[in-house]
């Protein structure tokens, strides 16, 4: 197989939220900021998501200064965040001129890529994150939260990466946040999607069932063009398939 991917890592957002309930305060991070910089990530998951939350309740610490704390280490790697679309970083839907502006201070910070969300994959509730991002000149990605259901055949996740891509969306991401997506399934779906869409398709998937390393493979071999990773030292469990096992098909 020589299938060339790009890598997103996530340990300094998503794979010490998963792990570690994102406890590591910024004189944790900072140290290894500068070497991540220089390995050649596509993006580095730094900020979004529970940070926010985390870094008010728990650390004491201005998210804010963190996430241009990031982007100063790291001026070499373009800097992602998680977005929950109308609701932003918080657990409540905001109104648009919030939405709208806490995207642009996002920007205007060091956030390169958005990756945008709903949990109900209702897209009433991403599309005016993606318009504001697309009008500062960012990266937009629009996102399936994937689950099993009756409802949610493959026809189903077609139409509604369709849609997404009508947004305007960059990139598509399927975030499998339970680690439920079967190896199998994940062929069936990129490939199906591949065929489908004309953006970039990533693949977001925890190790919680075991079938990440798998899941992966399978992604890769259908065409996936980026996945998800997390250095080995905070992986697998309730987190990611470790970053280095992912070395021969980096881009």
């Amino acid at each position: 197989m020589n299938k060339k991917i790009g890598l997103t890592e996530v340990v300094l957002r998503d794979g010490n939220q998963s792990l570690l309930s994102t406890r590591l305060k910024i004189d944790d991070l900072l140290p290894i900021a500068s070497k991540l910089d220089q390995i050649g990530y596509s993006s580095i998951e730094s900020w979004g998501g529970a940070v926010f939350d985390s870094c008010v309740r728990y650390l004491n610490e201005d998210p804010w200064e963190r996430l241009r704390e990031f982007k100063k280490a790291m001026p070499n790697t373009k800097q992602q965040m998680l977005l929950r679309g109308q609701n932003l970083v918080g657990y409540r839907h905001y109104s648009d001129e919030i939405v709208s502006k806490f995207i642009e201070k996002s920007g205007e910070n060091g956030v390169d890529i958005f990756r945008i969300f709903d949990a109900l994959n209702d897209l009433r509730n991403i599309k005016h994150s993606v318009n504001v991002v697309k009008e500062i000149g960012k990266h937009a990605q629009g996102t399936l939260a994937y689950t099993i259901s009756p409802v949610h055949t493959l026809d189903n996740w077609v139409d509604l990466s369709k849609e997404i891509e009508d947004l305007g969306c960059d990139s598509l991401c399927i975030k499998d946040m339970s680690g439920i997506l079967s190896p199998e399934y994940a062929f069936e779906l990129i490939s199906n999607l591949k065929n489908t869409l004309n953006i970039p398709i990533h693949l977001h998937t925890h190790a919680t069932t075991g079938m990440s390393n798998l899941t992966n493979m399978r992604a890769v071999e259908a065409g996936v063009d980026n996945i998800d990773t997390s250095i080995s030292s905070m992986s697998m469990g309730y987190g990611h398939s470790a970053t280095e096992n992912y070395g021969l098909f980096v881009e």
